[in-house]
C-alpha cells in the first residue's frame, strides 16, 4: 500500500500514483469501460484523493481514461497494435529531436540538466533495489530528461507532434508502469532505462547525431518490450539456479 500523503501532495507522490494506476489498467485490475471514481481508488491505494485526482487528469491526457457523462471517467479500450504503433512514432520523433540537438550542440544549461538527471538517477538506483517511494522520483527525473531533449531543438514542430502523440495510450515517455508486487523486476527495467539515459547523454555531448537518434528510438521500447524480456530472463536464471 502506498504511504498516506500530506494534504499538499508533491509531484513525485502524484507520479507514483499515476504509475501504479497505469500498471493496474495494464493488468486488467480496471477493465475497459469500467468507471473510476476518486474515493474508491484512493481507498484501494491507501492515499488521499488529491494525488488520485491528479493521476486521473494525467491518465486522461495519455488516453488511458476517457470522459463519460459530465464528470465521469472510464477506462479506454485499447489494442496492442495501437500501443506499439504509438510507441514507434514517439521513438521516431524523439530520435529526430535528439539528432537535431546533437547537430546543434548542447547549451550549458541543457548539459547541466541532463547530467543532473543521469547523476540523480544513478543515486536513486545505487542501493541495488527499488522502493515504492522511488517510483515518483524516477518518473520526475525521466520526464525532465525527455523534455530537455525534445525542447532542446530549434523547432516547435517536433515537440507539437510528440504532444499530439502523447494523447495515445502508453505513447508518452512518462508512461511508466510499475508493478508494486514485482519491484526487483521493475528495478532491472529502470536500471536499463538509466543506462540508456547515460548513453544518450554521451552521444549528445560527442555530437554523434546518428548514434543518438538510434539510441532514442530503442529507448522508447523500455516500458513496452523490455519488461517481458527481463521477466523471461529472470525465470531462466531461476530455473538454472534450481538445477
Amino acid at each position: 500500500m502506498i504511504s498516506e500523503l500530506d494534504p499538499i501532495e508533491n509531484d513525485a507522490s502524484a507520479l507514483s500514483v499515476v504509475a501504479v494506476l497505469r500498471k493496474m489498467i495494464i493488468a486488467g485490475d480496471y477493465a475497459a469501460g469500467e468507471r473510476l471514481a476518486e474515493i474508491p481508488v484512493s481507498e484501494r491505494l491507501g492515499v488521499s484523493r488529491t494525488p488520485v485526482r491528479l493521476a486521473f487528469r494525467t491518465l486522461e491526457q495519455e488516453g488511458l481514461l476517457e470522459k463519460t457523462g459530465k464528470r465521469g471517467l472510464v477506462v479506454r479500450a485499447i489494442s496492442q497494435a495501437d500501443v506499439q504503433c504509438a510507441i514507434e512514432v514517439r521513438g521516431a520523433l524523439e530520435g529526430l529531436a535528439a539528432r537535431r540537438l546533437a547537430e546543434r550542440g548542447l547549451s550549458a544549461d541543457q548539459r547541466e540538466t541532463l547530467r543532473d538527471c543521469v547523476t540523480q538517477g544513478a543515486k536513486l538506483l545505487a542501493k541495488g533495489h527499488l522502493l515504492e517511494d522511488d517510483i515518483g522520483a524516477w518518473s520526475a527525473l525521466n520526464q525532465t530528461f525527455h523534455r530537455t531533449v525534445v525542447e532542446g531543438t530549434d523547432s516547435r514542430v517536433i515537440a507539437d507532434a510528440i504532444a499530439r502523440n502523447d494523447h495515445l495510450p502508453f505513447a508518452s515517455a512518462s508512461s511508466i508502469s510499475i508493478d508494486r508486487d514485482a519491484l526487483p523486476h521493475e528495478y532491472e527495467k529502470l536500471r536499463l532505462a538509466q543506462s540508456h539515459h547515460a548513453l544518450v547523454l554521451d552521444a549528445l555531448e560527442r555530437r554523434e547525431s546518428a548514434r543518438v537518434e538510434m539510441l532514442m528510438r530503442e529507448h522508447a521500447y523500455v516500458g513496452f518490450r523490455y519488461a517481458s524480456l527481463i521477466a523471461e530472463n529472470a525465470r531462466h536464471t531461476h530455473s538454472e539456479a534450481e538445477c
